[in-house]
């Protein structure tokens, strides 16, 4: 069975027409020295038969960052493939005047280090920042991409 994910990118336009995405670093010790492929929108799984890809969004923001996602309208973005057939469905919104702080972070368990027995609690994201559209491309996991190019492109043919 495919497992699917929705997500929510945020997105704002600065005075000068620059266009930054709101993207948030992986917790845990495996992500924790890394910077290239290691940051991710706010997402999540769910199960569609019991639940919106919207909904499901909107309640993945709030568990990874512990702040409700902005009340704006929200736009489908399309629904992008990982190399292992994961799908996530990405919904765009405006962020315009949302501030990444203060959050708090969900955490979930891990026993580390491996094979010790030790279960120990981390972060789900442990950072979130703006970055320019450029920046989050590279920062990005490579499934991700897609959905900042998709929104470059929509916000290109809106000018």
């Amino acid at each position: 069975m495919v497992t699917t994910s929705a997500g929510i990118l945020l997105y704002r336009v600065a005075p000068d027409g620059e266009v930054s995405a709101l993207v948030a670093h992986m917790g845990g010790p495996y992500w924790a020295t890394k910077d290239a492929g290691a940051w991710s929108i706010p997402k999540g799984e769910y199960d569609p038969d019991a639940e919106s890809a919207l909904h499901a969004a909107k309640r993945e923001f709030q568990e990874e960052l512990g702040i409700a996602a902005p009340d704006s309208d929200y736009a489908e973005l399309g629904t992008f493939a990982y190399s292992s057939g994961k799908r996530v469905t990405v919904f765009v919104a405006d962020g315009a005047g949302f501030e990444a702080s203060p959050l708090s972070f969900g955490e979930f368990e891990l026993e580390w280090p491996p094979r010790s027995g030790r279960m120990q609690s981390f972060p789900e994201v442990d950072r979130v920042e703006w970055m320019p559209l450029d920046d989050a491309r590279l920062r990005l996991v490579k499934a991700q991409r897609p959905a900042l190019d998709r929104l470059a492109e929509l916000i290109a043919a809106a000018r």
